[in-house]
Parts: structure tokens; C-alpha cells; sequence
């Protein structure tokens, strides 16, 4: 009879294995509800917020306001240790 209600079908192992995924699905359903409210504030941000849209333009798309031009500078290319020798031995 022991054995029954500990491994039985809805015994207490069962039990232990359903408050497991229980207590796992709680903690996943939190960190959605925080993920949830996160977006909501995002989204009232865009709506309301014109500076934040025109960062966010300005970071994910690339757009540049009307006077604002964009320039780019090539890095020095870097010259090996092997070839300074080499110059300095000259």
C-alpha cells in the first residue's frame, strides 16, 4: 500500500513532478510579465517621446537629420613590428 501511494499513478512522486514544472512555468510566466512590461514601456515611449524615436531612427536606421552630414575616416593602416625594423635598419 506504501509503495502505491509513493509511486502510484498521482502518488507522491507524481506529486513532487508536477510541482516542479508548476514552480518552473511560474518563474518563466514572471520573466514574461517583466519582458511584457518592458515593451509597454517602450511602446509608450515611441508614441510619446519624439527625442527617443529620433534615437532609436538615429541608432537602428541609420537616418541622419537635414543639415547633418555623415563622414567617414579610414584608420591609418598599421604597420607590422618585421617592417619598422626593417625601416629603422635603412
Amino acid at each position: 500500500m506504501l509503495l502505491f501511494i509513493v509511486f502510484g499513478e498521482n502518488g507522491l512522486t507524481d506529486l513532487y513532478k508536477l510541482k516542479m514544472e508548476k514552480d518552473n512555468l511560474s518563474k518563466k510566466n514572471d520573466e514574461l510579465k517583466k519582458e511584457n512590461i518592458s515593451f509597454y514601456r517602450e511602446i509608450e515611449r515611441l508614441k510619446n517621446d519624439p527625442r527617443y524615436v529620433e534615437d532609436v531612427a538615429r541608432k537602428e536606421l541609420g537616418v541622419i537629420g537635414k543639415d547633418e552630414m555623415i563622414i567617414k575616416v579610414k584608420p591609418k593602416p598599421r604597420v607590422s613590428n618585421s617592417k619598422k625594423e626593417r625601416s629603422q635598419k635603412n
